[in-house]
């Protein structure tokens, strides 16, 4: 796949606003004295799995390295939100160092079974909204980490801006996803207050992404969809659909575009995890503490096109700019 991107700078690292049994798996470490660090992942797909790969890669550059060190307990829900409990009490119960919370259910399960050991998470959209934290300058427990939350009023300008007469622009996502639902008021908002009519669907899960695109995608001018575990486990289902009806889609993260959308001002997920692993570090040397360890947002922003898609709906990427 084609695709271009723009560096759009530094944001501030200052506080603000993402299966079946038996799918845990064990990133071993040979290290007797090694540290233990319990992962739990809601679903896999691109953006969750590049924040994983991420955080392990930013522990490794301050010092803890797997298979030297430390010891990766991984358990993956494949979106079977029943298993969260279950697996949030095993990694508990086996007591270690540090837990990570990918995504926000994921955040949640692990909250609920421990307050006392200590815990970051990413790819979390609103952790004050999500009760992970009392304040996100002042989180005042066992959590901390970072937040995935981006100007959504930028999203919707960019996808204005490929589609000015746009009379009626759809949102997509799942209600049962909190942080979606967060993204997508405020996506209405701006809709809202740019004169541009909203339809508003929703998906309880994969299953029912198709049809759910299918349908708003014959009413609309553009679809904007928020960062939201269901509808980007299906990216590229929603990818096929977009082509077949020549919607312009503007997904919130730069991996949902890579798999079917058109673009996106976004997080790049590796490097949020990476973030997200180099705070992990300064708890583990005791260098810091969740409850006083602010919330991060993202170093940088980006503006990426799929160049492909763009072919395929006949407009010319390069006319495709970030809104000032």
């Amino acid at each position: 796949m084609k695709k271009r991107i723009i560096g759009l700078g530094l944001l501030a690292t200052a506080a603000l606003v993402l299966g079946a049994c038996g799918n845990d798996k064990k990133d071993s470490g040979s290290s007797d004295d090694s540290i233990t660090i319990g992962v739990l992942q809601p679903v896999e797909h691109g953006s969750l799995d590049a924040a994983y790969e991420g955080f392990k890669e930013g522990l490794a550059e301050n010092g803890y390295k797997e298979g030297e060190n430390v010891t990766f307990e991984y358990s993956n829900a494949q979106n079977d939100q029943s298993q969260l409990k279950t697996m949030s009490e095993k990694l508990v119960k086996e007591k270690p160092e540090l837990l990570l919370g990918i995504g926000t259910p994921a955040a949640q399960s692990l909250l609920n079974e421990t307050t006392e050991i200590p815990m970051v998470v990413t790819a979390v959209t609103d952790l004050v909204g999500a009760k992970l934290v009392k304040s996100d300058e002042e989180p005042g427990g066992n959590v901390t980490g970072t937040t995935d939350m981006v100007s959504i009023e930028k999203q919707i300008e960019l996808l204005l801006s490929i589609v000015p007469d746009a009379k009626t622009i759809g949102i997509m996502y799942n209600a049962g996803e909190a942080n979606s639902k967060i993204q997508a008021d405020l996506a209405e908002e701006a809709l809202k207050k740019a004169g541009v009519g909203v339809k508003v669907l929703t998906a309880n899960s994969t299953n029912d992404v198709q049809q759910i695109t299918t349908s708003l995608a014959k009413d609309v001018d553009g679809i904007y969809i928020p960062t939201d575990n269901t509808f980007a486990s299906a990216s590229a289902v929603i990818g096929d659909v977009a082509k077949e009806q020549k919607i312009p889609i503007v997904p919130a993260s730069i991996d949902q575009v890579k798999e079917g959308g058109l673009a996106t001002i976004g997080i790049d997920y590796h490097s949020l995890g990476k973030q997200t692993g180099v705070m992990a570090a300064k708890i583990l040397k005791g260098d810091a503490e969740p409850a006083t360890m602010p919330v991060e947002s993202a170093d940088e922003l980006e503006l990426y096109v799929n160049e492909d898609m763009a072919a395929a709906l006949g407009i010319d990427p390069d006319s495709i700019q970030a809104p000032k």
